[in-house]
């Protein structure tokens, strides 16, 4: 989670009225707290000349329906898809297709936000179950907070008071049969459930940052400060795996996919390994295969659950999309540990340096794709893959330390979405729910926010003030769906005190 410089925090000392104030200190202060903020950089025109040749699109392509002909070609849009269905097309199939489900979402992306709860302390964690039934909410002030959110409901249930936690709960995991929880502080044991897990780890102050469920139910894995991943059976009730995995420490682990056999781990020295449980041990650890392409600490990584596809979310102000199948050679490596190494600031109460405004790229970077819009300070944000249900993964939000939700197309780089004005301090967490076109976000103002698709009817100005030929193009997924001519004209009638016209279309 820290810096490679741990310094003691900036705090400001008060000094003689004589003194002069020093103005950075005063800056850096006020970054930290949320009082100033970072100015965004968005990323006008990302370079996809990996992605575009990519198997990654071809097969987003293809599970869309669409042809790939070089380009990404217009979905057809939810009037279409209405008409179709009112004419009579797909009536001997019961649901609709994936395609159809991501091309509705995409129309109705979350706009507007509501406040749910406010809490008095940080939210550091907030995230829904398997199912969507249960909504997972962790603050500074040691509660893990569990809420019904079924039928649009947001009802606390239950609270629990987490046990030797050392200034916050940082890390929370469900289950998959979503009977347990865990969570992870600074202290020697993670707790599941308020049953301590002895990880025995290899040095006294010591923090789990990333913890996760098996999809078997079976294993937990855990990446702490000491650059260790730890294994721990639930059955023998104890730690059966320590591998040395990175030169500093280890922020972020998740399981490749659904046979829990190959692991990801990302670390502050930039880089993402890739291992296979099957051949680890204490005595022999050694990686399948290592990604590099950073040029600072990673914070979080996601699984597209493929087997194939990751992202990761970095201290230098970008996500990058991995392929499994393209490996970073030693070059490649070392040069990524030389850009990492020549980081001189903390992001926990620091400016994030002019340079990580520019599109500089470590040499022989192999990532796909790489997602400039968003900021990383403070502390570990997160970034996501959007749910498959709904929107087919087509879309990766992240948390931004300007507290706003960027949520960006997969496939371009773009920002669609900035989910903004309701947090007044950075979004550490965010999460997409698994059925429904909802997010939830969770910042250190004490909030968790829920967006939603909001139509904007401010006095009808949004189809009163456009001419029948402009402003509404059928094409795009964006724009909103076209309303009945005879509706719009009887509207322009009544605001004219006109009697409405008898109108034949």
């Amino acid at each position: 989670m820290g810096s490679r410089h741990t310094s003691e925090e900036g705090r400001i000392h008060e000094e003689d009225d004589d003194e002069e104030v020093d103005y950075a200190a005063l800056v850096s202060y006020l970054l930290r707290k949320g009082s100033a903020r970072e100015p965004l950089v968005y990323d006008l025109t990302p370079d996809t000349t990996k992605i575009d040749k990519s198997e990654f699109k071809q097969r987003m392509l293809f599970k869309a329906g669409q042809p790939y002909n070089g380009r990404i070609p217009k979905p057809p849009s939810v009037t279409h898809l209405l008409q179709q269905r009112q004419y009579g097309e797909g009536l001997r199939r019961k649901t609709s297709t994936q395609n159809e489900r991501s091309t509705f979402t995409s129309s109705f992306l979350p706009n507007k936000g509501k406040n749910l709860d406010i809490f008095a302390s940080k939210v550091f964690c907030g995230t829904y179950s398997k199912d969507g039934t249960v909504f997972l909410s962790a603050c500074q002030d040691q509660y893990l907070r569990l809420f019904d959110v079924t039928k649009g409901r947001f009802k606390q249930f239950r609270a629990i008071k987490a046990q030797d936690v050392g200034w916050s709960v940082l890390d929370t995991a469900f289950s998959p049969d979503g009977c347990y929880l865990i969570y992870s502080s600074w202290s020697e044991n993670n707790y599941e459930t308020h049953s301590a897990l002895e990880l025995r780890p290899s040095q006294a102050q010591f923090c789990a940052f990333s913890i996760q469920f098996s999809s078997d139910n079976k294993e937990i894995l855990a990446g702490a400060n000491d650059g260790h991943l730890y294994i721990y059976d639930r059955e023998k009730g104890e730690r059966t795996l320590m591998v040395d995995a990175h030169e500093d420490d280890v922020n972020a682990v998740c399981f490749a996919d659904s046979s829990s056999q190959i692991l990801f781990s990302g670390g502050d020295d930039g880089l993402c390994r890739v291992w296979d449980r099957r051949t680890l041990s204490e005595e022999w650890s050694t990686q399948v295969g290592t990604l590099a392409g950073h040029s600072d600490g990673i914070t979080f990584i996601d699984t597209k659950g493929d087997s194939r596809h990751l992202i990761s979310n970095s201290k230098d102000q970008t996500i990058k999309l991995w392929d499994l199948r393209h490996f970073s050679n030693q070059a490649t490596i070392e040069n990524a540990r030389r850009a990492v190494a020549q980081q001189e600031w903390d992001y926990r109460w620091q400016r994030a340096p002019r340079r990580s405004r520019r599109k500089n790229t470590v040499k022989g970077d192999s990532s796909l794709m790489t997602y400039r819009g968003h900021r990383v300070l403070h502390t570990l944000l997160r970034s996501r893959f959007s749910p498959q249900f709904t929107t087919d993964q087509k879309y990766i939000y992240a948390a931004c330390a300007s507290g706003k939700v960027i949520i960006y197309d997969c496939l371009t780089g773009k920002i669609v979405k900035r989910l903004t004005d309701d947090h007044a301090n950075c979004v550490r967490d965010v999460s997409w729910h698994p059925y429904e076109n909802k997010i939830i976000s969770s910042g250190w103002d004490g909030k968790h926010v829920l967006w939603e698709y909001k139509e904007d009817i401010t006095s009808d100005s949004d189809v009163s003030d456009v001419s029948d030929d402009e402003g509404l193009d059928e094409d795009d997924i964006f724009s909103p769906v076209r309303r009945s001519l005879r509706i719009r004209e009887r509207r322009r009638q009544r605001r004219r005190n006109i009697p409405d016209l008898q109108m034949d279309f």
